[in-house]
């Protein structure tokens, strides 16, 4: 009998007869492994626990607490609730059911009737019934024809659509119970383990993204191995409800949009400026001790400059039209990157050797055309403000220089309570070079630097393939916030090519022309989407120095104005930010708005505060914390009110 040889994620070789499957090397492992084993590795390639390996590989078994068992888990309930929809909706055609980032959905073509958010109990009851039979995902190997002829019977266009696109001999269907469906897979053993289904959303899609083809319904959900884990989800979206950027930006005036500005296009209004502006002065003085000089770019840079730099083969029709001048030929673009222009900047006169490393920090405006339909509150927008700093280094400065942006963004992190992140190594896809650009000798040695620089300070690294920029590797930091939820923040990118590009230069000691490295950084990533990440981080609570408004005073009644004002300005030649609510209201109704206002802290002031020259301290979501004099108040939470160092 032959053998293969199966490699396991410790790197120790077991041996199982040909044709073992995926389910047997989980017993052989532990039985509690095979209990909650839901799919399984192979070769980088995720599949059913039932498929036989014929060939030595290297595996890992997926279990819920894993990316890949939980992809397994919701691509098989997407297929549940399809059966569900065929045993409610005879005749109902289907288009695509994928798994996504949580849960699945499948969109669908009911015909004639009409479903809404009313249905969704209805079908959650069905797919639970069809889960307790414990009905088997199987898979078969088809031929074109047998597939086209299946769904063809079925009355089906979508799904032959679909299979017109696939090469004969590549083609599976997965059935469980009375469902049939095209399908590469991978799915998990059976559907009893699906214990607890939530029905979320109902939407329109066109079928395959074209406004030119039928709009069909878009069914979502999520689903999970235990109810408590569904009532803990469900508990999640309420409280991300209460945190979302969009709310929160509204209520606490910190931003808004115009049809008449543009969409993607954010107002900062007066209090979400000055929230912007804190940040930007943090980041300034972390740049300039860090030894970055600042500088300005326009708005805008000829065309040519971003042909050189390879930003217009590769973004072009993704960007916004080229604007045209009254001069025949002339044409610009609105700012896709500032890196193009940090170049120019680099070559305004010779540079030694001993000029490097040369540090160019710019709060720049950058403008990409985003799809109407991607764009999100803060999160996806169409102008963004980027903290962009390049460095210009010798290539023996290169790790040097990465440690220290590393050291940045995590001051970044901690300053603002991002305790939580893992940096991701964002490497070339190694089969499709083709959407980047530099010699393959320049990227492996800029991937091996980042590693290692990530590797001397410690950090938990995680390797992805294609997620690089097309000019270079990149360290990206995914931040999880208060909810759990992933957020990319921040990024530090090696980059051998632009310099190429540009034909930038230096004299080095051998008084020969050397080419620079250029590493990108931007902690905040952009200003935009780091604000709103940290609106629902904090849900609205910024630490004390960052608050827009920092405190409130209330006057009891109009009697105290006049030593409520004393107060808000004796504070304010102390840097402290806030206002007075001389309004003729109640002291009750004062405190409900400021607190509904998330001002940190509340000075009350009546008579006998403004007789002893005191103020009751009352903190945001806290209540009372007694009387001080004004003096002991600005001194107690002075270093809460100072900006970070």
């Amino acid at each position: 009998m032959s053998q293969v040889n199966i490699t396991l994620p410790d790197g120790s070789i077991r041996t199982f007869p040909s044709a073992v499957k995926g389910i047997e090397i989980a017993q052989s492992i532990s039985e509690g492994l095979a209990r909650n084993a839901l799919a399984i590795e192979v070769n980088g390639e995720i599949w059913d626990l039932s498929r036989s390996i014929h060939q030595d590989a290297a595996i890992r078994i997926f279990t819920w607490n894993d990316k890949g068992g939980k992809y397994a888990f919701w691509h098989s309930s997407a297929h549940l609730l399809a059966e569900a929809l065929e045993a409610l909706y005879p005749g109902v055609k289907f288009g695509i059911g994928p798994p996504i980032e949580n849960g699945f959905y499948y969109d669908v073509d009911l015909g004639d009737r009409a479903f809404g958010e009313e249905d969704l109990l209805a079908v959650e009851k069905k797919m639970a019934e069809l889960a307790k039979a414990n009905n088997a995902f199987q898979r078969s190997e088809v031929s074109k024809a047998e597939a086209i002829g299946y769904f063809t019977q079925k009355q089906d266009p979508y799904k032959v659509e679909l299979l017109n696109d696939l090469a004969d001999g590549s083609i599976t269907f997965y059935k469980q119970g009375n469902f049939t469906d095209l399908c590469r897979g991978p799915h998990i053993p059976h559907t009893g383990l699906i214990k607890a289904i939530k029905l979320t959303n109902v939407a329109g899609a066109y079928w395959r993204g074209n406004e030119k083809n039928k709009m069909l319904t878009r069914i979502y959900g999520i689903t999970f191995p235990k109810q408590k884990e569904l009532e803990e989800y469900i508990h999640l979206l309420e409280e991300a409800k209460k945190r979302d950027h969009r709310k929160l930006g509204k209520e606490l005036e910190l931003f808004a949009f115009s049809e008449k500005v543009g969409m993607g296009l954010p107002l900062w209004l007066p209090k979400g400026t000055i929230l912007r502006e804190r940040l930007e002065q943090f980041m300034r003085k972390a740049q300039v001790k860090a030894g970055y000089d600042p500088v300005v770019t326009p708005h805008i840079g000829g065309k040519q400059l971003y042909v050189t730099s390879g930003h217009y083969e590769k973004y072009g029709k993704d960007s916004f039209q080229p604007i045209h001048t009254p001069d025949e030929g002339e044409q610009f673009l609105l700012k896709p990157m500032n890196c193009p222009h940090h170049c120019e900047i680099y070559k305004v006169k010779p540079r030694s050797y001993k000029d490097l490393p040369i540090r160019l920090a710019e709060f720049g405006t950058v403008y990409r055309y985003e799809q109407s339909g991607e764009l999100h509150g803060l999160t996806r927008v169409r102008g963004f403000t980027q903290d962009d700093a390049h460095i210009f280094c010798r290539p023996d400065q290169v790790k040097e220089e990465f440690v220290k942006v590393i050291d940045l963004v995590l001051f970044v992190f901690k300053s603002l309570g991002f305790e939580n992140y893992t940096a991701q190594v964002s490497l070339r896809d190694p089969d499709n070079k083709s959407k980047y650009i530099g010699a393959d000798e320049l990227w492996e040695r800029a991937e091996r630097e980042i590693q290692e620089a990530a590797d001397e300070r410690g950090l938990k690294t995680v390797a992805v393939k294609g997620e690089a920029a097309f000019y270079g590797p990149k360290l990206d930091f995914m931040v999880k916030d208060a909810l759990g939820r992933s957020w990319q923040l921040g990024t530090i990118q090696v980059d051998y090519n632009l310099p190429d590009r540009f034909e930038l230069e230096y004299i080095g000691s051998d008084n020969q022309r050397h080419r620079p490295v250029m590493i990108h950084r931007a902690p905040f990533g952009s200003m935009e989407r780091f604000v709103a990440v940290l609106i629902e981080h904090c849900a609205g609570n910024f630490p004390l120095w960052l608050a827009p408004e920092q405190i409130a005073v209330l006057p009891i009644s109009e009697k105290f104005n006049d030593y409520a004002k004393q107060v808000l300005d004796t504070l304010k030649d102390r840097d402290i930010r806030g206002f007075l609510d001389d309004r003729d209201e109640k002291i009750g109704r004062k405190i409900r708005d400021a607190e509904v206002s998330k001002v940190p802290y509340m000075l009350i002031v009546g008579e006998k505060e403004a007789a002893e020259g005191k103020v009751a301290v009352r903190k945001h979501g806290e209540g009372d914390k007694g009387a001080l004099l004004l003096s002991e108040f600005s001194s107690q939470y002075a270093h809460d009110f100072a900006m970070p160092s």
